[in-house]
């Protein structure tokens, strides 16, 4: 049965069901491919970001550096950040979506509807009859933390003149959490998704 609104509306299928949790993630793969070449790029800017250092040769330098390093060509990069914000702001809608999908699991395992029933759910220490969704909730959770980080990564963006420190420092140790943050969610689904039972399964 399909909800809206939190109300029963009409019969679906599971292939439906996993439809809307799967083909987001094939977007963010096929996203993640393209960044390759628009985020993992060599940064040469010298120290006010320009080149000028270089006596005439620092765009020849960097093409060379990004061919031995296998890393896309860039201009200088060290005020525009907007590469990095947006692969922040990728990790962020993984772990919505994984959020969205942990979220309907949760709803599905209910005892009033029984829908799903996840193996090996967490126990109650109160109450043994209970099997909580504690996978499930768990990607809720790292899907509103992630959001929460990727606002304050687009403060990043906010770069004073030819370089910041203050931005930098955030950026850092903003980006890792993210990235830490989506894993964790990618492992947690691949686990859930393997604890599922249908009906009488």
């Amino acid at each position: 049965m399909a909800h809206t609104r939190m109300q029963a509306a009409l019969p679906t299928t599971w292939a439906e069901k996993f439809r809307n949790w799967s083909e987001p993630l094939v977007r963010y793969q096929a996203s993640l491919a393209a960044a390759r070449r628009t985020l993992l790029v060599v940064q040469l800017g010298g120290p006010v970001g320009d080149r000028g250092s270089f006596a005439g040769t620092g765009n020849a330098i960097a093409r060379l550096l990004s061919q031995k390093l296998d890393l896309g060509l860039a201009s200088p990069w060290h005020t525009t950040r907007d590469p990095v914000v947006a692969f922040g702001s990728l990790l962020a809608l993984i772990s919505g979506s994984l959020g969205k999908m942990g979220a309907d699991i949760a709803l599905l395992a209910q005892s009033e509807l029984a829908a799903v029933h996840i193996a090996g759910g967490g126990g109650s220490s109160a109450m043994a009859h209970k099997n909580n969704p504690v996978a499930a909730e768990v990607l809720v959770s790292l899907a509103r933390f992630n959001a929460g980080l990727s606002g304050t990564l687009n403060q990043a963006m906010v770069h004073e003149n030819e370089r910041s420190g203050a931005a930098w420092t955030l950026e850092w140790m903003v980006l890792p959490q993210m990235a830490v943050t989506a894993g964790a969610g990618l492992r947690l689904a691949l686990q859930l998704l393997d604890q599922l039972r249908f009906g009488t399964e």
